[in-house]
């Protein structure tokens, strides 16, 4: 009966916070981003973008805000006012992760497209927003596309890659290089077994969206969103921003080999 009473009074040491601990400051993760990094309805999968699972990453004080949207450059996203509104919704001590690149570069879509030059201001404008608000802001270079030639991994929009190191050097703004990571990550993987990590299913799949098939090597699928939020949140925890004590990479979640059949961080 003594041992048992000992026990529950160490238990109870143990489990109560002590007097006077802070709980962990709510944080948020704003993107700004296009397709690779988007939320998706349920009626799309296997299509997933990284950042609906570098939440699986997060500790439960820091909310993720994923204004990633498809089909965007940085000109429609900022011509639309989606940069206007996240300026309106940025506070203090937030972050805002900036990420563009792939849609930018379409020459064939006036609606999109964007010079180099443009691009370098309209990062610019991003990183105003952030200072603004008095957010840390975190530029991102476009995550690779699985584009093999001759057994190796091409570089994805070069040009607009390294206007973006640029921007982050002569800023002094913190870089996530996740097109050199995931170009790397396609690479070790190889060109066959890459393919799991981005849409590649015959209609026989009986993948919700798409009862026909695909074969895309631009967008996820739900393994390789989970792969590249890994790469993320790796990078993420290494910058030493507010947020990063509160990012843990190499979760189970997001080193999974099998699908869980969606946005799931058990």
């Amino acid at each position: 009966m003594k041992a048992k009473i000992l026990l529950s009074t160490l238990l109870a040491i143990v489990t109560v916070p002590a007097i006077g601990a802070k709980a962990p400051p709510p944080l948020r993760i704003f993107i700004a981003s296009d397709s690779t990094a988007q939320d998706y309805k349920p009626e799309k999968y296997p299509q997933s973008g990284w950042g609906t699972m570098l939440r699986c990453a997060l500790a439960p004080n820091v909310t993720l805000e994923n204004r990633a949207i498809g089909g965007r450059s940085t000109n429609s996203f900022i011509r639309e006012g989606r940069l206007d509104t996240i300026a309106a919704d940025l506070r203090k001590g937030d972050t805002l992760m900036i990420q563009f690149g792939h849609n930018d570069q379409s020459a064939d879509k006036p609606e999109r497209y964007t010079t180099v030059d443009q691009y370098i201001a309209n990062l610019h404008r991003f990183l105003a927003v952030a200072k603004t608000a008095g957010a840390k802001a975190v530029i991102l270079t476009p995550v690779a596309r699985r584009d093999f030639k001759d057994g190796i991994e091409q570089q994805t929009y070069p040009l607009y890659a390294n206007a973006a190191r640029q921007v982050a050097r002569d800023t002094h703004t913190p870089l996530i290089d996740l097109g050199k990571l995931s170009e790397a990550m396609v690479q070790a993987l190889g060109e066959q077994a890459a393919a799991a990590y981005y849409l590649h299913y015959d209609g026989s799949a009986g993948a919700p969206g798409y009862p026909n098939g695909v074969h895309d090597n631009t967008h996820f699928s739900e393994l390789g969103a989970r792969h590249v939020a890994d790469l993320v949140a790796f990078e993420l925890r290494a910058l030493k921003l507010p947020v990063s004590r509160y990012v843990t990479p190499h979760v189970p979640a997001l080193t999974r080999t099998t699908p869980a059949g969606g946005p799931s961080c058990a």
